[in-house]
């Protein structure tokens, strides 16, 4: 009999990318998450989901129902760095966790969740994922996105520190620059390609932020961009290998800049390079990150040997078989 999974923040960017996958491995798959107006209904409407639940009724339904499920898979949250509404972002993304972790546990249910790569703030204390509680404490998340996973992240330290129950398997994934299919909804957060495409497609220049840093050139400013199928092939492994726990970065390990992500973009369209650069608006200058390099050996260390897109092969086929595609879901 097919296993079953629930994905919440399953019609979103990396959720549906999750949905997807397992079930056109022949999974039987459950989705809540809110759809709102809009195409986000599009990022599903190619595969077979058992059930849509409301995220509000989520705990009836997994009192009714979560007994059969294989494993949980958590990425359903408010996503935006710039989301300023403390109530509503403990609302959506600390208290479902801690409910959904807290219900995983007491049914032996193994518990995949979202984390993110800005728990690490300005990076000067590294990125390494190191889960310990007192590593954990040197972390300085700049947004209250970043917090809201970051506490989280510590509620597990603590707990494993003083022998709490816990899930049979878990695993926090610190996702970084996250690119790929179905990302269309989210609007000013979607990626630099994404935003980029368009204007590629009819000529334009692309616009990247000029440095405000003497160690890097406009457009040098370094992310770890990942392609969102390389993010999925590991939530598959974990799901296959479920001796494997832990706090995990999710990225190449390999720094690009922005630079070579708009040439790639270009390249990828056929179209001739035509970069300008604008100042970082000052609202958002005294907090930008210049460099993000995902730490991925403990990932390698616990067993996973898949390898993971260049920038140049990603970002070619989400252009070549997504964005200039009329239908551009997966």
């Amino acid at each position: 009999m097919a296993d079953q999974y629930l994905v919440t923040g399953g019609a979103g960017f990396i959720g549906s990318n999750i949905v997807a996958a397992l079930s056109d491995r022949g999974d039987i798959v459950h989705v809540s998450d809110w759809l709102e107006a809009g195409d986000k209904w599009k990022n599903l409407a190619k595969h077979v989901v058992a059930d849509f639940v409301d995220p509000l009724a989520l705990m009836p339904w997994l009192d009714l129902k979560g007994g059969d499920l294989k494993a949980i898979i958590h990425m359903g949250a408010i996503s935006a760095t710039t989301e300023t509404d403390g109530d509503l972002i403990l609302d959506r993304n600390y208290r479902p966790t801690r409910e959904l972790w807290d219900f995983a546990a007491a049914n032996g249910i193994p518990f995949l969740y979202a984390s993110s790569a800005a728990t690490y703030g300005d990076g000067s204390a590294g990125f390494d994922d190191d889960q310990t509680e007192d590593a954990l404490e040197q972390l300085q998340p700049l947004n209250l996105y970043g917090w809201s996973k970051h506490s989280f992240d510590k509620f597990v330290a603590r707990l494993e520190k003083n022998g709490g129950k816990t899930p049979p398997q878990w695993a926090g994934l610190k996702f970084f620059n996250v690119y790929g299919p179905n990302e269309y909804h989210k609007e000013g957060m979607k990626s630099v390609i994404a935003q980029a495409y368009p204007k590629v497609a009819a000529g334009e220049p692309v616009t990247l932020f000029q440095s405000h840093h003497p160690d890097y050139e406009d457009g040098g400013q370094l992310r770890d961009f990942v392609y969102v199928k390389d993010c999925v092939k590991v939530i598959l492994w974990l799901l296959d290998n479920p001796s494997v726990s832990g706090l995990f970065n999710l990225g190449t390990g390999q720094a690009r800049s922005f630079r070579d992500l708009a040439a790639a973009t270009f390249k990828a369209a056929g179209v001739e390079e035509n970069i300008t650069f604008i100042p970082t608006p000052e609202t958002i200058r005294d907090k930008y990150q210049y460099f993000t390099e995902a730490n991925m050996q403990k990932l390698r260390d616990a067993g996973y040997g898949g390898n993971f897109y260049s920038l140049e092969d990603g970002i070619a086929e989400y252009v070549k078989d997504y964005l200039a595609k009329d239908d551009p879901f997966r």
